[in-house]
């Protein structure tokens, strides 16, 4: 996954990457041949008493000096500008596919998972690039090339080589083998603290009134001890890394100064051959020990690899008509013909055999008790879920052979839950349609009873709204989502049980306020209450995933044992209050 990851995105990186090799191979070639003239300047500068020729040769060490800088800066920015490039791309392949994806998708991963996955799996093949360019390039040219210039030196020290650099590989391969598990782990268990993390800043208020901070603060110990203990493993794994490479790096250099004195003493080699085949060994070894930094970074990308490229290879469950078809008219008619829905993996279905028609100018309203499907049904229209039986069809064409923009472009919805989006009262209302006017939004405002509330807020329209709109209560919060449907003027309104909020009062004023707006528009209401849907063209009453009865409020009460009874129910709850 991860070679599969980088040469579909990195391909694009070719000409910096070509810089980056080309670069690091001038470096290394320089840094290889330092040693070479340090072993002159002892050999015929030092030993002789030549200041002239120390002069030289050391001028000539300064030159190689400056390009080998040059070089490895030159190296280094190229490879950032490719790694940095290859993360950029990356996140924004996963965010559009996770755009794509359907509610079905979303929950399989869960959201703290793709968050993960987006930002810090992402950084961590990022770094692997990085390095990559920084590191791993340079590693096998130093390697062979130090190997190549060590012999030039002294051919009767090279079984050093054939022990040092076989020990370092055999022991470091050990330590890695047994860290791969562990980074694996690791992002399970980032996952699972973030999803903690998520749900106890979401629910903090109902963490407070159940008074349940100790338990929150075990759970989220529980998850923090996992992530640290995970940490720990790889880390002691890590740390007895370093050591062992500079324990084999000593050993092997007094190797070298014991076997080559004894060389030099019998007159086989000179002191500036046996100093440039030492620093040679050094340069072989440190590539290993660079190649073994990038072993320890490779099982962790590789793991992250794995997570990124299981998100991007998910297809959506709603998928784009490869030939859309675009409706005659453009009315807003919906129509259930003998729709059927069931979750992945679930027995029942949710939905089941539901067929009506809800048609522009009317008012169709959908009620049941919990778990009777409304939501679910409701989702249906702008494709949130595809119907796994039956069709749904918009002006007589099924949902699936439309181009989704020009679904939801027809579109209004107020979910059950409404969020606001961090900003300003007019950028949320401006939503779903940047070109609205001011007038057009204090319009909308005055139709859902917000426009009181936001004239009173410091700044009007300008009024800032925090993330999830968190700074207004949940009246407030649903009026102003009702105004951005508003605003957005579409054929077709869908109101998810979007009253709830509000008192009697003003849930009358604003469905008043609304009948002239929606006169041209087919909507749809999801309800629990009786009072909010009385005044409905067409009442759809739900139990158990099917439609048990279907008219006016008058009609069902004496047609619908199930009607009857929750309007029964919120009788008597009314008068009990």
């Amino acid at each position: 996954m991860l070679i599969r990851l980088l040469r579909h995105y990195l391909s694009v990186y070719r000409m910096p990457l070509t810089m980056v090799v080309i670069f690091q191979l001038i470096g290394t070639i320089a840094s290889l041949y330092l040693p070479r003239l340090n072993a002159d300047i002892i050999d015929n500068g030092v030993a002789k008493g030549d200041t002239h020729y120390i002069f030289t040769a050391g001028s000539y060490m300064l030159a190689v000096t400056v390009l080998q800088i040059v070089c490895s800066v030159a190296a280094v920015y190229f490879g950032a500008r490719a790694a940095m490039g290859f993360g950029r791309d990356v996140r924004s392949g996963l965010f559009h596919r996770v755009g794509q994806f359907s509610d079905r998708e979303v929950n399989q991963f869960g959201a703290p998972s793709l968050i993960t996955r987006t930002t810090n799996d992402v950084q961590q093949v990022q770094m692997l690039v990085l390095m990559s360019c920084t590191l791993l390039v340079a590693a096998p040219i130093m390697c062979v090339g130090g190997i190549i210039m060590a012999l030039s030196e002294d051919v009767g020290l090279s079984w050093l080589l054939l022990v040092a650099v076989p020990v370092l590989v055999l022991a470091i391969g050990a330590i890695v083998i047994r860290m791969v598990p562990q980074f694996r782990k690791m992002q399970s268990r980032i996952d699972t603290i973030n999803r903690v993390l998520r749900e106890q800043i979401s629910g903090i208020r109902v963490v407070r009134a159940f008074v349940r901070e100790p338990q929150e603060k075990a759970r989220f110990a529980d998850a923090n001890t996992a992530v640290t203990q995970t940490a720990m493993r790889a880390g002691r794994l890590m740390a007895l890394m370093f050591p062992t490479v500079m324990l084999v790096m000593n050993v092997s250099s007094v190797g070298v100064l014991w076997f080559g004195g004894h060389r030099v003493d019998s007159g086989q080699i000179q002191v500036g051959q046996l100093t440039a085949f030492l620093s040679y060994l050094i340069q072989i070894l440190m590539s290993v020990m660079m190649a073994t930094f990038m072993a320890v970074m490779v099982p962790r990308a590789a793991v992250c690899a794995e997570r990124i490229t299981e998100v991007l290879d998910t297809d959506s469950s709603v998928v784009p008509p490869l030939s859309p078809t675009m409706p005659a008219q453009r009315t807003g008619a919906l129509e259930f013909d003998h729709v059927e829905f069931g979750y992945p993996g679930a027995t029942e279905p949710v939905l089941r055999d539901l067929t009506f028609r809800a048609e522009p100018g009317r008012t169709t309203a959908v009620i049941g008790s919990t778990g009777a499907g409304k939501t679910t049904l409701i989702s249906l229209i702008p494709r949130l879920f595809d119907v796994t039986g039956g069709v749904v069809r918009m002006d007589g064409v099924d949902l699936r052979e439309l181009a989704p923009q020009t679904l939801w472009e027809r579109i209004g919805l107020v979910p059950q839950k409404p969020y606001l989006f961090s900003g300003t009262v007019a950028s949320n209302l401006r939503y779903g349609n940047p070109d609205a006017t001011d007038a057009d939004l204090w319009h909308a405002l005055e139709i859902a009873q917000a426009r009181d509330f936001v004239e009173k807020m410091p700044d009007g329209l300008d009024s800032r709204i925090a993330q999830g709109g968190t700074n207004v209560s949940g009246g407030q919060r649903q009026r102003l989502a009702i105004a951005r449907a508003l605003v957005r003027k579409p054929s077709i309104y869908l109101f998810d049980d979007s009253f709830s909020a509000l008192d009697l009062a003003t849930d009358a004023r604003l469905r008043a306020a609304l009948k002239p707006e929606t006169t041209d528009a087919t909507v749809i209401i999801v309800a629990q209450r009786v009072s909010t849907i009385i005044d409905a063209d067409q009442i759809i009453v739900l139990e158990d995933g099917r439609i048990v009865g279907r008219g006016r409020h008058e009609d069902l009460l004496e047609t619908c044992e199930t009607y009857r009874e929750i309007v029964t129910s919120q009788m008597e709850a009314e008068v009990a209050a």
